[in-house]
């Protein structure tokens, strides 16, 4: 298996800017081969404006970015692409457009049999698993269907928040959202990335990168922690 994917957890951590806290591991990834990043703004209303945010911050670690929506072919476009970012925002919308433009087979096929490198965040994160069930998001659109690209044969939850013990909200936690997901038949591990946390695939290995912890949550067993560094290639295996 060829692939290679950094799916991160924000783009944005507090008290620094847009991807500053994994910038280091963005230009570790990508290396000196790729030189044009493909980025797909698809998961923010403003294509142009999300664009150009990705764009001056790419430049400054020495790439190149094209706007996917600025192609006239879109699956063209993936088919060239050296490498492919997908950017944060609303998951159903990215979902929806990634269905709407033929790409979600495409990207699949271009990451595992041609070993193109794949960068998420947030809702980019979402897509390259098994479904977007687990995502944080309103369902503002209507996609043709919760499976996504598929690159792992499990569900990540961006952001993954610890219940606040000083809170007064009486509405259901992260960890309750995530259970009630498992209380479905045959639903995949979900891996819960907190903010600062990432996961590196190379082939069939996994890596947590990053400064934050993971908690892994798997349909009728306890959920478990793991400090960054640590290998989760196991959730590789089907």
């Amino acid at each position: 298996m060829k692939r290679r994917l950094l799916l991160v957890s924000n783009s944005t951590l507090h008290g620094s800017g847009y991807l500053d806290h994994c910038e280091q591991h963005i230009a570790r990834f990508f290396g000196q081969d790729v030189k044009r990043v493909l980025f797909v703004p698809y998961a923010l209303h403003d294509r142009d404006a999300y664009t150009k945010t990705a764009r001056d911050k790419f430049k400054t670690l020495g790439y190149e970015v094209d706007g996917i929506h600025e192609a006239s072919d879109p699956v063209d476009a993936v088919r060239k692409a050296e490498g492919i970012f997908i950017g944060g925002g609303n998951t159903f919308r990215l979902l929806k457009s990634l269905y709407d433009n033929n790409l979600v087979s495409e990207i699949r096929r271009r990451v595992l049999e041609d070993g193109v490198p794949y960068m998420g965040s947030s809702a980019g994160t979402n897509v390259a698993t098994v479904s977007i069930s687990t995502t944080n998001d309103m369902p503002i659109v209507y996609p043709p269907s919760f499976s996504a690209i598929g690159l792992v044969p499990f569900n990540i939850n961006p952001h993954y928040q610890d219940p606040d013990l000083n809170s007064r909200h009486m509405g259901e936690t992260r960890e309750q959202r995530i259970s009630q997901y498992h209380e479905e038949p045959d639903t995949p591990r979900v891996l819960g990335l907190r903010e600062g946390s990432m996961l590196l695939v190379e082939g069939n290995k996994a890596t947590l990168l990053g400064t934050t912890k993971a908690r892994l949550f798997t349909r009728g067993k306890p959920s478990e922690e793991y400090e960054p560094g640590s290998d989760l290639s196991f959730l590789l295996a089907h």
